[in-house]
């Protein structure tokens, strides 16, 4: 599973500590690649490596390779082919080929850029890097939707302009502590989520109930102003309870985030988009709202709920629908 990472920031960092520093992206892959296209690693001018653009099988190549891109300040697009020998000490079936484009920062990537891509992953908001062996480096907020939504990075229709997706990392927060709860954490975070779970209730938020994730006992709405609502952000609303859900709905509506579901029946959630409909919002605005939540797989259960909740997530994310 590919985790959020601190390539950028790392790079940056062995720059202006005067180490020099280039960045190595996988730009293409035929079969089994063992990392995905846009994968990253970072190296610095006294072999230090941060990352990974392959599992291991060609990164000793790559930095020497980097090394001399950064003493002579110019670019290099390599091309590896990864044995099916290799790719199976990797854990792949069978081998493939991947295309990597290292960068030496300051000389070929420019400082500026860097750093502002930096901060546009510490500030959560998502990023295209737009590169290529002879294209004018630079970020760029708009124009690649369908990239951001897919999170999918590649070559533009030109062949040449290479552009890397560098979104902030998904996050779940669940309201309502309950048993479906205990089901979809630990799911959503092998799909990739960062989750938290936000309930006042003591008695259900509890470390013995969901050990080792980040458990608020605040109000909900109290909660999500504290977190920070955007874009890559899903909100699942579990407690059954309007005092709860209802707050919690106003300020997801208010915001960005890419899903809302709430548990309930459809007679529940009449009474819900009632309720909405009187403090003000408007029918396109509750609309955003899945509920019942979860695609209808005939789910029995809070685990099997949870798999259902967890799928139209996923569908919204990639498909917008």
């Amino acid at each position: 599973m590919d985790r959020f990472d601190d390539i950028p920031e790392t790079a940056l960092a062995w720059h202006r500590a005067g180490k020099g520093a280039a960045i190595a992206t996988v730009v293409e892959t035929w079969g089994s690649a063992p990392r995905r296209v846009g994968s990253q690693l970072a190296i610095s001018g006294e072999g230090e490596i941060a990352g990974s653009v392959s599992g291991g099988c060609v990164e000793g190549a790559v930095v020497v390779e980097a090394l001399d891109a950064i003493e002579a300040g110019r670019p290099e697009m390599l091309e590896y082919g990864v044995t099916d020998d290799d790719a199976f000490a990797v854990g792949l079936a069978c081998g493939g080929t991947i295309r990597v484009l290292v960068e030496p920062v300051g000389s070929v990537m420019p400082e500026e850029v860097l750093a502002n891509l930096v901060l546009a992953r510490e500030g959560r908001v998502p990023v295209a890097y737009v590169t290529g062996m002879t294209a004018r480096r630079r970020l760029e907020r708009e124009g690649h939707e369908a990239r951001f939504r897919m999170d999918r990075s590649g070559f533009e229709e030109d062949g040449e302009t290479f552009v890397a997706i560098h979104n902030p990392p998904l996050r779940l927060i669940v309201v309502g502590a309950v048993h479906i709860a205990q089901a979809l954490v630990p799911m959503a975070r092998i799909a990739g989520f960062d989750p938290v779970v936000i309930d006042p209730r003591e008695s259900f938020a509890s470390e013995a109930r969901f050990p080792g994730e980040t458990v608020l006992d605040d109000w909900p709405d109290e909660g999500l102003r504290a977190l920070g609502l955007d874009g890559r952000t899903a909100l699942v609303l579990l407690t059954h309870d309007p005092k709860l859900d209802d707050p919690a709905l106003g300020e997801a509506l208010r915001s960005e985030v890419f899903y809302i579901g709430a548990l309930g029946s459809t007679r529940t959630h009449a009474k819900r988009v009632a309720r909405l409909t009187d403090a003000g919002f408007s029918e396109v605005e509750i609309a955003r709202i899945h509920g019942p939540i979860g695609l209808d797989i005939g789910a029995a259960g809070p685990a099997e709920i949870a798999v259902s909740i967890l799928a139209q997530m996923t569908q919204v994310l990639r498909k917008g629908t």
